[in-house]
């Protein structure tokens, strides 16, 4: 007789909470204390009891995993880039998790000098990362940094790159970024909140001195935005920005003189976004002033940085995105966003030359690649779709010639792009708005609606899911899975109003998106809704959230990976990590309108009494972006209240934080128990 199961049932303690005149009884609230012995007892329980469903799967998951690094070629090397007089490279060694950093003198010939070997850092670490490397401008130094929890407070540090030794500076709680000033001696960092974990004030570090000593030389004090530093690609300032979701503000100063004071390029404005670039004598800068809702790019004097001053170079068009630049010496070159795909736009300063870079594709992923290297007669890119492995090509603007410097290998022997069909497609929308969706199979494939399906999507920020190569993605491709990638609103894939759209009190759009998707699919006999399933994750996480209190009937399973699923009380409680400088994102609850609103969307208040899909939520103890409290409290909410026999599985990894496992292949344990979560439900094991 097969034994019966039981999983762990979280203990309700009612907590009120009271807000514009209405009452949310919240359950479970006494999770978010992860120093309770009881919370991380409820989350081990979950853990046993997701193990103890998943075991017969675990030589399957196993397999997976052997697969999925199969294709990863271990000894690998990064394409080597040039800055300052060194090549700079990063290897990865056969058997080990970690990056190696090193780089060569001149000559790609030039014998190594290792900088860091990140499995020697890691050692006695369950997570470990390495945030950032900042080397001195004489090529001595190298400011780094580590982060050994998963919460993203990084310790810098600085390394004498020609004795080895670490010198006993230490910062702590940084966003990991430092930048040199010009004098090898002062280093310029953001500092985070402890409890938000805003990156609010800027330091400012100078060598072989106790960090109780820095100087603060900026203080954020609007809580809905973020500071940052950086030095400009000509090397001749340091910039301290500072964003929202809405506005943004710079600061610079000579690197020369880093004892000054820094100027304001032009104060922060009311829905003004703009982001700044320096060459010779000038400021570049792309912005969205005068209604240029997909921005333009201007130009101004060093002198004279002020909005009145700039003038257009390239002006604002209604239906082509400016998403950034990158400047050299002889050429500007625009990463442009036209229906969906991005073109690089060729431009030269002395006016002879205006051209875009050929992509002869249906769907495909461009993007400027690392071109740290002012004066480089090259372009530096990379290309793939979701049939091609990525390609890093250096573009040579004088001879117009491409070399593919490096194309990924996917090792295994059993790919071959050619099996492989990509194609995209428009659905109608409810609202009559057409949405695109990215599609991926094996050729061959029949319509006719037996086919297990993937759709995937984010949907918030204006951050666009590009259609890009996944080796991992193939062990679903092989088994006979669709994959789709739906471009809904609250992405910039479509231009900046596909994100306006798609936010705020018009956010409801990207879930009837994503459903409208899944009905397209149906429809066309793609898949059926018994082989349908819907993925996402962060504020995907919450999409999926939404979409299966929607229309669960739609969906034969979910992966919901650390997903935002308690919107109204997250934004309500302003010590919780992210949550003020996410106001212009969501909206703020305190304000009545928006507090109806996102009640009436918040995955954990509109659970019901109802059947759901079978699903798998996974999360990080430490993860600062999204607790791991919300989606506790919601599988915890819906354990009670689901009225189905599906799978409701949490995986808590107690290690880490919000973008899971450190390591290079310690993540793909994640995604092999994911797919065999899929897989399983598809009773597919080989």
């Amino acid at each position: 007789m097969k034994r019966i199961i039981q999983p762990p049932v979280a203990k309700k303690t009612p907590k009120s909470l009271k807000i514009h005149g209405d009452t949310r009884i919240d359950n479970y609230y006494w999770l978010n204390d992860r120093g309770n012995p009881e919370v991380i007892d409820y989350l081990n329980a979950e853990n046993a009891y997701t193990k103890e469903i998943m075991q017969h799967t675990e030589a399957f998951q196993k397999d997976l995993f052997e697969e999925m690094k199969g294709r990863i070629k271990e000894d690998d090397t990064t394409v080597p880039y040039k800055l300052n007089g060194y090549w700079y490279i990063t290897r990865y060694e056969t058997g080990k998790d970690y990056p190696v950093y090193l780089r060569k003198k001149e000559t790609l010939e030039a014998p190594e000098e290792i900088l860091f070997d990140c499995n020697e850092m890691a050692k006695e670490h369950a997570y470990f990362n390495l945030g950032g490397i900042s080397i001195s401008p004489d090529n001595t130094l190298a400011a780094f940094s580590t982060d050994i929890v998963s919460r993203r407070q990084y310790t810098v540090q600085i390394k004498n790159l020609q004795t080895g030794e670490i010198y006993s500076d230490k910062i702590l709680n940084t966003t990991g970024r430092a930048t040199w000033a010009n004098d090898n001696k002062t280093l310029f960092y953001a500092m985070k909140d402890e409890v938000t974990l805003r990156s609010h004030k800027i330091f400012k570090h100078k060598l072989h001195t106790d960090s109780s000593e820095d100087v603060e030389v900026y203080n954020e004090a609007d809580e809905t935005f973020n500071t940052f530093v950086y030095k400009t690609k000509s090397k001749k300032y340091i910039v301290i920005g500072s964003s929202s979701t809405l506005s943004s503000e710079y600061r610079f100063l000579n690197a020369d003189t880093p004892d000054n004071s820094f100027t304001i390029f032009q104060k922060r404005l009311p829905n003004l976004e703009y982001s700044i670039a320096h060459y010779d004598d000038s400021f570049y800068v792309i912005s969205n002033t005068d209604k240029a809702t997909n921005f333009k790019i201007s130009k101004t004097q060093e002198s004279n940085t002020q909005l009145k001053f700039w003038k257009d170079l390239i002006p604002h068009r209604k239906d082509v995105l400016i998403e950034d630049i990158e400047i050299f010496k002889d050429y500007l070159v625009v990463n442009e966003r036209e229906n969906g795909l991005n073109n690089l736009r060729i431009i030269s300063w002395n006016g002879e030359e205006d051209y875009y870079l050929p992509f002869n594709s249906e769907t495909y992923t461009a993007y400027i690649g690392n071109n740290p290297d002012f004066d480089s007669v090259t372009l530096r890119y990379g290309f793939n779709s979701l049939t091609t492995p990525s390609s890093v090509i250096d573009y040579n603007f004088k001879t117009k010639q491409k070399k593919i410097k490096k194309e990924q290998q996917v090792l295994g022997g059993k790919f071959k792009k050619e099996n492989y069909e990509s194609k995209r497609v428009w659905v109608t929308a409810r609202d009559g708005v057409k949405v695109p969706i990215s599609l991926v199979y094996k050729k061959g494939i029949k319509l006719d609606g037996t086919n297990p399906l993937l759709q995937y999507a984010y949907g918030s920020y204006g951050s666009t899911i590009d259609p890009s190569f996944s080796s991992i993605r193939l062990s679903l491709l092989d088994r006979g899975f669709i994959y789709a990638i739906s471009h809904i609103r609250g992405s910039e894939y479509l231009g900046r109003a596909w994100y306006e759209n798609g936010k705020l009190l018009k956010k409801n759009n990207t879930f009837t998106d994503f459903i409208d998707c899944s009905k397209y699919l149906i429809d066309q006999k793609y898949t059926s809704n018994k082989h349908l399933y819907a993925y996402g994750g962060s504020a995907g996480g919450l999409l999926m959230g939404a979409i299966i209190n929607m229309n669960p009937e739609l969906y034969h399973g979910v992966l919901a990976a650390v997903p935002f699923v308690d919107v109204v009380t997250t934004m309500l409680d302003d010590t919780i990590p992210l949550t003020t400088g996410e106001y212009d994102e969501w909206g703020n609850p305190n304000d009545l309108e928006y507090y109806n609103y996102m009640k009436m969307y918040s995955p954990y208040d509109n659970v019901e009494a109802k059947n759901y899909p079978n699903m798998l939520v996974t999360t990080g103890l430490h993860d600062s972006q999204v607790q791991y409290w919300e989606p506790a409290k919601w599988v915890a909410k819906l354990r009670t209240l689901k009225t189905d026999t599906n799978k409701l599985l949490l995986h808590t990894n107690m290690d880490t934080g919000h973008g899971g496992a450190s390591g290079r292949f310690e993540s793909l344990k994640e995604v092999a128990l994911e797919y065999a979560f899929l897989l399983d439900l598809e009773g597919i094991y080989g």
